[in-house]
């Protein structure tokens, strides 16, 4: 197993055992194209109350600043899709929230990936990230031909959708390297004319007016000038994604940790609103809802419930 092609091989087919719907490779290099585009969104303060996002811009741009000597980053898709539904009379969640928390389940299964290949291939140095880094992830995914970047600036694979999760595993391995593919949005702009909030425009989404970030990332009172905007919003939002016609392709995600908690789906408006502090914790013991904590959650939901 010497050649960089049959090492590649290996390496996706050992990704699909684990679960990974799609793996790519592409050369660990500097991201030339992405240098004036983020630091122009950031000029932009389009990351809003996100100040990490202006850290680190070297390693953002260069995975060898994060794993040195590095040759390839593997990116991989983790579908997390649902037919899952939430009560039509309910504060809305996004479905990467229904089960547990994406950022320990596909990192775990990232780890036992790494550990299976050098058992098989011998060791070398790599560093494994899901969301949880300065990596570029969506344009390395992009670079690998998992998909292209849509005007809702999510990963669109052209069989599947955008309802994944992406990792990489940055590495010193000598690979060989998938190419991008075309976009395919076309003249389509369903998810700019969906948005209730006006923070698409093609190819750049404004943070600081994206319900996601509102709901999750700001940590202060939401601006005012967002009331009746949110939709029913409370926890993330999938508007952009559940109107892109590419999710007709999408189907049901097989991980048992992502299934969600049946209390949780038949949550009605009211009982969001007489949750109780104790009734969270157990409900979502293990979900992303805990990064907001209770006392965020009941900030949206009173931001988003009509005033009587």
């Amino acid at each position: 197993m010497n050649s960089s092609d049959s090492l590649s091989k290996l390496i996706k087919e050992k990704s699909y055992d684990y679960g990974f719907s799609y793996c790519g490779i592409s050369k660990a290099d500097f991201l030339e194209e992405e240098a004036p585009r983020l630091e122009s969104w950031l000029k932009s303060d389009k990351h809003g109350k996100m100040s990490y996002m202006s850290n680190h811009f070297d390693k953002r741009l260069d995975p060898r600043e994060l794993v040195p000597g590095a040759k390839s980053v593997i990116s991989l898709l983790f579908n997390y899709s649902t037919t899952n539904q939430q009560k039509e009379d309910s504060y809305k969640v996004s479905k990467y929230a229904y089960g547990e928390d994406y950022h320990f389940v596909v990192k775990s299964k990232l780890k036992d990936l790494v550990s299976d290949l050098k058992s098989l291939i011998g060791d070398f140095d790599c560093r494994v990230f899901v969301d949880s880094a300065p990596v570029m992830d969506k344009v390395w995914a992009k670079k690998s031909g998992l998909g292209w970047i849509g005007k809702n600036t999510n990963l669109i694979h052209p069989k599947s959708g955008s309802f994944f999760f992406i990792a990489e595993i940055i590495c010193d391995l000598e690979l060989s390297y998938d190419g991008p593919i075309k976009d395919y949005c076309g003249t389509c702009t369903r998810c700019i004319d969906a948005c209730p909030t006006d923070a698409i425009s093609p190819y750049v989404v404004d943070g600081s007016k994206c319900i996601s970030y509102l709901t999750i990332e700001l940590k202060e009172q939401i601006p005012d000038s967002f009331k009746n905007k949110l939709n029913d919003w409370i926890f993330g939002c999938d508007i952009c994604m559940d109107v892109c016609p590419w999710n007709r392709f999408s189907s049901p995600h097989n991980e048992p940790l992502f299934h969600p908690n049946t209390t949780f789906l038949d949550l009605t408006k009211r009982d969001w609103e007489e949750l109780s502090d104790e009734a969270f914790k157990q409900i979502f013991k293990k979900s992303p809802l805990m990064r907001t904590k209770k006392m965020g959650l009941d900030r949206n939901i009173n931001f988003v419930k009509p005033i009587i």
